[in-house]
């Protein structure tokens, strides 16, 4: 989720560089909460907190249930995360497309070592 389309944009192509395949972008909550609902698995999740004024918060707790890691990217510092978030992967806007993108690699292969339920 980034409502910045250059940041989205840099932030794709870091990821689809370490071999992602990248389900958005979504650009506000509606949109992100559609992405999820209708994604069987998601392996990891990048965030924006705060888009056009919306908070994703829900979508941060939607993921969450699902057992997906997140990772945030934004320009608000760690102490505007609630208490679910405590532990969750903060990256401070400005961060290099790479950063996100090697945090999101290591959610993954976190991910990955866990069993598909089914």
């Amino acid at each position: 989720m980034e409502d910045d389309y250059f940041i989205m944009d840099d932030l794709r192509h870091g990821l689809e560089r370490l071999g992602a395949t990248v389900l958005g972008p979504a650009s506000s909550v509606a949109d992100a909460l559609d992405i999820a609902g209708a994604t069987p698995r998601i392996d990891a999740a990048v965030l924006d907190i705060n888009l056009h004024g919306e908070m994703a918060f829900a979508v941060a707790d939607a993921l969450r249930a699902r057992g997906v890691p997140i990772v945030f990217a934004t320009g608000y510092d760690r102490g505007m995360l609630p208490p679910a978030d405590s532990r969750t992967i903060h990256c401070e806007k400005p961060v290099e497309p790479e950063a996100v993108a090697r945090a999101v690699a290591a959610c993954a292969l976190q991910r990955a070592d866990e069993p598909v339920a089914g």
